[in-house]
Formats: structure tokens, C-alpha cells, sequence
């Protein structure tokens, strides 16, 4: 409740998003402080970030009922999810809102435009599957100023994108302010 009342007072309009792999003990965090989004990962909870997303045909029997309950409670419910468009519709089939593109090999080859564009076109055509099966869109993970053009480009109707560690990098250079406004430039918005 505190986080949630500090988000409210201090910055009305940001949204609060907690992301974790959905154990009993990230639930309960979840319902104590009430975000507005919970992204749920397949990672095992003592990995330090993200560098996969879920099987949704095999892991369909698991998500769903957790989904069903965030749902219940209230709060928006985004997967994180490997470039594969075939999965797309198990994800929505979970009841699921969103899905997260990991954007891990894109960011990671991005030095390299052969590998990246390849990279970007997987990305692409999982959010094309995620549209038309009527799921918004996130996107997070090694993104930066320099590569955040051409996926904003090729996903225009991205609903958010989670920068994390290169925001805070830059940020020892750029300062906040500085930084935030050039991610978002990056993005178009």
C-alpha cells in the first residue's frame, strides 16, 4: 500500500508494473501493493533478469488459473515472450492482456545490422500475431536509445517498452531528465 500511495501522490500519472515469476509470495506482493500492471516471467525467481519467455502451449496449464486470479483482483496481466508468433495465441488463450516481447537478441546484435534485422523482424511478426489475436503489445530488455528507433518504427503501436538498466546507465551521464527525454524520443512519443 505504501508504494501504491507513493505512485499516486508523487507521479499521478505513472503506471506501477511488478514483474516476477508468479509464486505464492510474488501473488501476495502483488495484492498487498495493487499495480496497475503485473508482468509474470518464466524465469526461476533467484535469476538476476529476464533471458527467456514462456512456452505458452506448455506452460498453458499454469498461467491461466494465475492469470484468471490477477485478473479477478484487478490488475492488467502482460507475459513475457520469445519471438514466436505460433505462440501468440495460447498467450491470449491464458487471458492474458499483453505480452513482452524480450528484446534480449535484438538488443544484443544490435552492432551487427544483418543479425539485428533479422532479429527485428521475428520481433515484428510476433507483435503482428499479438494484434490480430487481440493482445497490446510491450517490449523490454538491452534496449537503448540507439536501437529503440527502428523497433518503435517496425511496432509502431507498442503500448510501453521497460528499459531498466541502459535508462539508469545513461542516466550517469545524461542525468534523469535528460535521459528520459531522449528514450522517449527514441521511441517517437
Amino acid at each position: 500500500p505504501q508504494i501504491r500511495a507513493l505512485i499516486d501522490d508523487e507521479f499521478p500519472k505513472a503506471e506501477f508494473n511488478i514483474e516476477g515469476h508468479p509464486t505464492e509470495e510474488f501473488l501476495a506482493l502483488v495484492e498487498q501493493h495493487q499495480p496497475d500492471q503485473v508482468t509474470l516471467v518464466p524465469d526461476d525467481p533467484s535469476q538476476a533478469t529476464s533471458d527467456h519467455g514462456w512456452n505458452f502451449i506448455a506452460d498453458a496449464a499454469f498461467l491461466t488459473p494465475i492469470v484468471k486470479r490477477l485478473k479477478k483482483g484487478g490488475f492488467r496481466v502482460s507475459l513475457f515472450a520469445d519471438s514466436d508468433p505460433g505462440g501468440v495465441n495460447a498467450a491470449r488463450d491464458t487471458g492474458a492482456d499483453r505480452i513482452e516481447l524480450y528484446t534480449g537478441p535484438y538488443g544484443s546484435c544490435h552492432s551487427d545490422s544483418i543479425k539485428a534485422a533479422k532479429e527485428l523482424e521475428k520481433l515484428g511478426k510476433t507483435a503482428d500475431a499479438a494484434f490480430a489475436a487481440g493482445l497490446q503489445v510491450n517490449a523490454g530488455h538491452d534496449l537503448t536509445v540507439d536501437n529503440l528507433p527502428a523497433l518503435a518504427k517496425r511496432i509502431p503501436a507498442l503500448a510501453e517498452v521497460s528499459i531498466g538498466h541502459g535508462l539508469t546507465a545513461d542516466a550517469l551521464e545524461y542525468g534523469m531528465a535528460g535521459t528520459v527525454g531522449r528514450f522517449l524520443g527514441a521511441c517517437g512519443w
